[in-house]
């Protein structure tokens, strides 16, 4: 991959899943530096998290709690990781700045808006705080990098969209329904999508969805409908699943039936819902713990002044920053096929809630039953 404004280039060892392990075991090996004996030393990290959202996000649900339980078990002496949450760059730069004020020893970012809060992470690099970019990959100097790589998410994506619309893969037209300019995962997700789209389909509207916000997607996906017609979209590429859910809402008010096939991402529970349903065709599951471990790993490690060259085994360059440590994990296409063979077995979420009663007939057709 080429050096891009938005798009990480890739360097060398990108983690694979049989890697992932060694993530796991290099945790383990830090525990006991961690702990410290009650005096000063291990018991006084302190770890600062800023994400994009919180409560019913994907944030909210699964990374945070996942990085305040590795950090309990390779720190538990450690105070509580202090934790923001924002969809707002500017709100995400006054948490940041308080953060730097208050004098954590270490930061894990999953930024908003990487070129506008280049500034701020300059300023903890001038203050001695490390940061690890987390999920996003933050501008300015940081000292690492956790994400899943995001030209395979996209690609999954594009080949799932053409898988779902058969015969008209070859010629149909399409809505690309991206993610938010700010965010240089979005660049990253769209070129892979196009990668084994743009010779296959017509691409009749194209957005870049301002702050990822659904209310946004859905007035896109309204203009689309008027401006190409409904019945001359095949398919939809929607980023991640909060956009798939405001396309399948766009088409529901148009009385669309029977809805085109709708990508998505991130195995939100109403996402996979969805896919039961037959109102959305796939999602992208992205196991979120080897990514929260990868990133409290780091954390801690540069916390206490040591490398993270056995943890992060690849490396990345960003617009301002190369040769950043790096860690990228692979991820999942998931169907209505395999919902039970990768969410429900790896305890992401049970039968039971993703099977309401008024999907039980359509779980029962689809193998979901406990």
């Amino acid at each position: 991959m080429g050096l891009g404004v938005s798009l990480p280039a890739v360097k060398r060892g990108a983690l694979t899943r049989a890697s992932v392990a060694i993530t796991v075991a290099a945790g383990l090996t830090l525990s006991g530096a961690c702990g410290g004996d009650g005096e000063g030393g291990g018991d006084s990290l302190s770890v600062g998290v800023l994400l994009p959202g919180g409560g019913a996000s994907r944030f909210g649900q699964f990374d945070r709690p996942l990085i305040e339980q590795k950090l309990k078990q390779l720190c538990p002496r450690c105070p509580a990781a202090t934790v923001a949450a924002t969809p707002e760059p500017a709100v995400q730069r006054q948490q940041l700045e308080a953060m730097i004020t208050r004098g954590v020893d270490v930061l894990i970012l999953a930024v908003v808006d990487a070129k506008g809060l280049r500034s701020t992470v300059e300023a903890a690099h001038r203050a001695g705080i490390p940061v690890v970019a987390y999920d996003r990959l933050a501008q300015g100097p940081i000292s690492g990098y956790v994400t899943f790589d995001g030209a395979t998410v996209g690609r999954l994506q594009g080949e799932g969209l053409l898988k779902a619309m058969g015969t008209k893969a070859n010629g149909g037209q399409i809505v690309m329904m991206n993610g938010a300019t700010t965010d240089p995962n979005a660049d990253w997700y769209k070129q892979g999508a196009l990668s084994v789209l743009r010779d296959n389909v017509k691409i009749g509207k194209s957005y870049d969805t301002v702050g990822w916000r659904p209310e946004n997607a859905y007035v896109n996906m309204t203009g689309a409908i008027a401006a190409l017609g409904a019945d001359n979209i095949d398919g939809v590429l929607a980023a991640n699943d909060s956009l798939a859910g405001a396309v399948v809402s766009a088409f529901n008010a148009a009385e669309v039936r029977p809805l085109p096939p709708v990508t998505g991402q991130d195995a939100d529970l109403a996402a996979v819902r969805r896919i039961v349903r037959g109102d959305q065709y796939m999602t992208v599951y992205k196991p979120f713990k080897p990514a929260a471990d990868a990133a409290v790993e780091m954390a801690v490690a540069l916390g206490r002044g040591e490398t993270v060259a056995s943890i992060a085994p690849g490396t990345v360059d960003s617009p301002t920053t190369k040769n950043i440590p790096a860690v990228l994990l692979p991820s999942v296409s998931v169907t209505i096929s395999n919902i039970k063979d990768t969410l429900v077995k790896d305890g992401m979420y049970t039968i039971n809630q993703i099977c309401t009663a008024k999907l039980r007939s359509a779980c029962d057709k689809a193998g979901l039953t406990p």
